[in-house]
C-alpha cells in the first residue's frame, strides 16, 4: 500500500477515465445538427502512448484539389447513408486510414466549426488503441502521425496568424509547428484542425494555454457555443447581404 501511495502518475485507466468524464461534460450531442448548413465531420482520435494522451492526425494527399498537403483529422462531407455526424466521422476514418469503426470508442461531439466552404464541421472525439497501425489510402492521405495532446496548450513552436473569417472579421488563427524527432519531419498544424485540437486539450487538461484563446475558461462550453453562434450569425448576415 505504501508503494502505491508514492505513484505520482494516474494509471492508464485513470488518465483515460478522467479524460472521458471531462469530454462527456462537454458533449453537445445533436444540438447544432438542425442548422441549415451542409454537413461534414472529423474524428479526433485519442490514444495513450507511454502514459501520454496523444492525437492522431493525417496529411492530405498532394493529389487532392482542396488543401493538398495540409494537416487535418480524418473526416469529410456527410453522405445520405450516414445516420449522423458520428457515422460520417467513422466512415471517413475507415476510408482514409483503415480505422475500423468498431475499434473506436466514441466519447462525444464537441462544439462544431465552420470551414472555408461554409460546411458545419462537427468534431467527434473517440479513443483508439495505441497499437493502431494506419493504412493510409494514398488517394486521400499521404502521411499519418501522432502528437502529444499537451502540445496544443504548451507548444514549443507557435504563432497566431491574422486572417479574415468568412464574414469578413479579423481573427487570429492558431498555427503550430510540430517536430517529430523520431521521423525527422516537421508538421504545420493550423486552421480549423488547430482550433479543434486546442479546444480538445483545454477540455481535457482544464489548463490555460501559454497563448491567448478567446474562451472564458470558467465557462468553457457556454463561451465556445457563444463564439460559434456569433460566427454562424455573421455568416448568415453576409449571405443575406449578398442576395
Amino acid at each position: 500500500r505504501g508503494a502505491a501511495a508514492l505513484l505520482p502518475f494516474p494509471s492508464r485507466e485513470g488518465i483515460k477515465g478522467n479524460a472521458k468524464l471531462r469530454l462527456r461534460e462537454c458533449d453537445v450531442g445533436a444540438k447544432f445538427s438542425h442548422l441549415p448548413l451542409r454537413k461534414a465531420s472529423v474524428l479526433l482520435p485519442l490514444l495513450l502512448r507511454d502514459g501520454t494522451l496523444c492525437l492522431l492526425l493525417t496529411v492530405r494527399s498532394m493529389q487532392l484539389r482542396r488543401s493538398p498537403g495540409e494537416v487535418c483529422f480524418p473526416g469529410g462531407k456527410s453522405e445520405e447513408t450516414d445516420k449522423d455526424e458520428i457515422d460520417t466521422a467513422l466512415r471517413e476514418a475507415k476510408e482514409e486510414v483503415g480505422l475500423q469503426p468498431e475499434k473506436v470508442e466514441v466519447i462525444c461531439r464537441l462544439v462544431p466549426g465552420i470551414d472555408k466552404m461554409n460546411h458545419l464541421v462537427t468534431p467527434v472525439v473517440g479513443f483508439i488503441e495505441d497499437t493502431f497501425q494506419a493504412s493510409p489510402n494514398p488517394d486521400e492521405v499521404s502521411d499519418v502521425f501522432v502528437v502529444p495532446l499537451e502540445y496544443f496548450i504548451k507548444p514549443l513552436n507557435y504563432v497566431a496568424l491574422p486572417y479574415k473569417n468568412s464574414s469578413g472579421y479579423l481573427c487570429w488563427m492558431h498555427c503550430f509547428t510540430y517536430d517529430d524527432h523520431e521521423r525527422k519531419k516537421s508538421f504545420k498544424i493550423w486552421g480549423l484542425t488547430a482550433h479543434f485540437a486546442v479546444f480538445l486539450a483545454i477540455v481535457i487538461f482544464r489548463t490555460k494555454p501559454t497563448f491567448e484563446v478567446d474562451y472564458d475558461l470558467d465557462n468553457l462550453i457556454t463561451s465556445a457555443e457563444d463564439n460559434f453562434m456569433n460566427l454562424y450569425a455573421s455568416i448568415n448576415e453576409r449571405k443575406k447581404s449578398s442576395l
